[in-house]
């Protein structure tokens, strides 16, 4: 066997293996219990160091989400806990985009049979649907993700899409729905008593978590038909 091939086997091993044990010991659990327990201290170093904690942060987030493991939504409640609805959303928003982009190339040039074989039937669907709309498609799954997003990373890496393509399409249909997790994460994270939680910023976080998806769907909805309007 080729040595490319038997190191490409190896990554593909090792990669599957770690988010295999990660859902296994349901990471994504401990690791938010873990953040609401330490959130002090992690504020008060982000005081004390904010560029260190900002980059040990970005590199975390980015990590997770390029190796498709749990935790995304966790890292980003937690980052707008530590640095609220603007920072918050500006480091969220570039993170999650890069650790796609990268979950997408991992996937095209390391794990191609393998998610084939796991997401095949997905496929099929996301090829016709970017046949009939292109990238427009791409923005579509990031507003109203039919599939959770690690998979969309995963099988868009089987696709032809450009990935400056997905890179840009991925941080502006993201961008909404980051916004609304960042601003939830905000809210719990000035939850320190029963009080808190009949807070009206955070009944409202959790309203817009609601509602955004049907919302887009609507928007999304009236765009097709001014376009199929337009066309006739």
């Amino acid at each position: 066997m080729h040595k490319k091939t038997i190191n490409k086997l190896i990554v593909v091993a090792v990669i599957v293996a770690i988010a295999a044990l990660f859902r296994l010991f349901h990471f994504e659990d401990y690791l938010l219990s873990y953040i609401k327990g330490s959130q002090l201290r992690f504020a008060a170093l982000y005081e004390d160091h904010p560029i260190a904690v900002i980059g040990m942060y970005i590199f975390i987030y980015i990590a997770v989400t390029a190796l498709s493991l749990p935790g995304a939504t966790v890292m980003t409640l937690a980052g707008g806990a530590l640095f609220g609805l603007l920072t918050g959303t500006l480091i969220v928003s570039f993170a999650s985009t890069i650790g796609a982009t990268l979950a997408c190339f991992v996937s095209r040039f390391f794990l191609r049979d393998w998610v084939q074989e796991k997401f095949g039937d997905k496929l099929s669907v996301i090829n016709e649907g970017i046949a009939k709309e292109g990238a427009f498609y791409l923005f579509t799954l990031r507003l109203i993700p039919v599939f959770p997003f690690f998979i969309i990373n995963l099988v868009m890496g089987l696709t032809k899409m450009p990935m400056r393509t997905f890179y840009w399409v991925s941080q502006l249909g993201m961008l909404a729905g980051t916004i609304v997790y960042v601003n939830a994460g905000k809210e719990l994270g000035k939850i320190d008593s029963l009080k808190g939680i009949l807070s009206p910023g955070l009944i409202i976080s959790f309203v817009l978590l609601g509602i955004f998806p049907i919302a887009a769907k609507k928007l999304i909805s009236l765009y097709k038909t001014k376009k199929e309007k337009y066309i006739i």
